[in-house]
C-alpha cells in the first residue's frame, strides 16, 4: 500500500501521471479489439472475462453513449485517429438504431441485431446520449451531433422538467406517457425522483455547455446545481439522498458510497464550467465534507465498499469496480482543495487496489469487482452497465490533474 511523506514526493505523482496514460491506453484498446460487433454492427451486448461475446445480447443505450463518450474524450486527449473512429462508429450506431425518429428520444435499449426491444424514456439514458454525442461534436466538428444533443435536451425540458416542484422525472414509455416502473434496475427503490438521473443530468448539461453555452441551458444547470445543494446532499451527514417523491420527500437512507465519491468532485466540476463563482465557492466546501462522508466506506485495504444501509447496519461486502475509480478522482480533488496529506494517499490507495484487484491483466480491461474474500464477482466485463465511462474518465481526469500541480 502506497504511504507518504509530510512533502510529497513528485515522483509518486509522476508515476501516477505515468501509469494513468497507459492504463488508459489500455482500456481503449481492449474496447477496439474485443468489443466491436463486425456481423451485426456496433458494440456486443455482453462479453465475459474471458473476452467471450454474447452475440444475442440486447445492446443498451447506456453502453453505446458511454462509449461514444470515452472514445470521444480519449481522442481529444491522445490526438489517435483510431479512437475518433471507434467513437464515430459508435455515433452511426446510435444514430442508425437508437433514435425514436417518431416519437422523440431514444430507446432504452435494442435487440443484438439493431432493433428496438426496449422504446422507454429513461431520462437517465437520454442524458448520456447527450454527453456523448457533445464530446463527439467536440471531438469531430459533426454538427449532426451537436443537433441531436440539443434535441435530447429539449426532450427532457419539454417531457420530464417538473415545472411545479422543480427536478425531473425519471422515466416514462416510448410515446412519453407516464410509466409504471421507473427504475433503472432491479435493486432501485421505484421512485418519481432520483439522484443517480439528477447527477447525470447536470453532468451531460455541463458537457454540453462547453460545446453550447446558450443561456437557458446555464440556467438550467444552476437549477440543477441548486437542488444537490437544497435535497439531495444531506446536510447532517453529507451523504447523497437517492430517492424521492415528486414533493421532495426522501425514501431512502441508503448510503451509496461511489456516488457520494464522483459527486463530490463532478458537481464543483459542473459549476466551474458555467464559471458561476458563488456555486463554485459552494461545491468546492462540498467536495470536501462529501469526501469526508464517502471515506465512511474505505477498507484497510484502500478498496471503497459499495453501499451501507444505516437502518439496519449492513454494509454490502462488495467492491464495485467504478466507485474505486471514481473515489482516485474525488479523493484528489479533495486534496487539490486542501492539500491534506490523507486525501492524496485515499486516491493513490485506490489506484493500488484497482491494479491489485480489479485489473484483469490477463485478458484486459477491468473486472465487475470483487466480493469480501477478493473473489471475483460473478458479472460481466462488459455489457449494458459496465463500459469504458468510469475507468477511461478516471485516466483523464487523473492525467490532467496531476500535469497542473504547482
Amino acid at each position: 500500500m502506497t504511504t507518504l511523506k509530510a512533502d510529497i514526493s513528485s515522483d509518486i505523482l509522476a508515476k501516477y501521471k505515468s501509469e494513468m496514460k497507459e492504463e488508459l491506453n489500455t482500456i481503449l484498446s481492449y474496447w477496439m479489439n474485443f468489443t466491436i460487433d463486425k456481423e451485426q454492427g456496433g458494440f456486443y451486448g455482453s462479453i465475459n472475462n474471458e473476452n467471450i461475446p454474447d452475440r444475442t445480447a440486447p445492446k443498451g443505450i447506456v453502453l453505446n453513449s458511454r462509449i461514444l463518450w470515452a472514445f470521444s474524450a480519449a481522442y481529444e486527449f491522445t490526438r489517435d485517429q483510431s479512437h475518433l473512429n471507434t467513437a464515430t462508429t459508435a455515433f452511426n450506431y446510435i444514430f442508425d438504431h437508437f433514435f425514436d425518429h417518431e416519437y422523440g428520444g431514444v430507446f432504452w435499449s435494442v435487440d443484438s441485431t439493431g432493433q428496438m426491444k426496449d422504446g422507454r424514456k429513461q431520462i437517465y439514458g437520454l442524458a448520456f446520449c447527450i454527453y456523448g454525442m457533445a464530446a463527439y461534436y467536440k471531438a469531430s466538428g459533426n454538427g449532426m451531433a451537436l443537433h441531436f444533443a440539443k434535441d435530447l435536451y429539449n426532450s427532457i425540458e419539454q417531457y420530464s422538467f417538473d415545472e411545479k416542484k422543480g427536478g425531473y422525472i425519471e422515466a416514462f414509455d416510448r410515446i412519453w406517457k407516464d410509466a409504471d416502473d421507473l427504475r433503472l434496475s432491479d435493486k432501485d427503490d421505484n421512485e418519481r425522483k432520483t439522484m443517480n438521473t439528477h447527477l447525470h443530468i447536470v453532468e451531460a448539461y455541463a458537457e454540453l455547455y462547453k460545446v453550447w453555452p446558450d443561456d437557458g441551458l446555464r440556467k438550467k444547470i444552476i437549477h440543477l446545481l441548486e437542488l444537490f445543494q437544497q435535497h439531495f446532499i444531506n446536510k447532517e451527514n453529507h451523504h447523497l439522498h437517492l430517492f424521492f417523491t415528486d414533493e421532495w420527500v426522501s425514501k431512502s437512507t441508503l448510503h451509496s458510497y461511489g456516488h457520494d465519491i464522483e459527486a463530490s468532485w463532478l458537481l464543483q466540476q459542473c459549476a466551474e464550467v458555467i464559471e458561476h463563482q458563488s456555486l463554485i465557492g459552494i461545491f468546492k466546501q462540498f467536495a470536501i465534507s462529501i469526501a469526508d462522508a464517502a471515506a465512511e466506506g474505505l477498507d484497510t485495504d484502500g478498496g471503497l465498499w459499495y453501499e451501507y444501509e444505516p437502518e439496519k447496519d449492513a454494509l454490502i461486502h462488495e467492491k464495485h469496480s467504478w466507485p474505486q475509480a471514481e473515489a482516485m478522482i474525488g479523493f484528489y480533488n479533495a486534496w487539490q482543495l486542501t492539500r491534506e496529506e490523507k486525501y492524496l494517499r485515499y486516491s493513490l490507495q485506490s489506484w493500488d487496489f484497482v491494479k491489485k484487484h480489479i485489473l484483469n491483466k490477463e485478458n484486459g480491461e477491468w473486472y465487475w469487482g470483487v466480493n469480501k474474500d477478493y473473489s471475483l464477482m460473478q458479472k460481466e466485463k462488459a455489457g449494458f452497465w459496465k463500459c469504458p465511462y468510469h475507468n477511461s474518465r478516471a485516466c483523464i481526469e487523473m492525467y490532467k490533474r496531476i500535469s497542473i500541480v504547482p
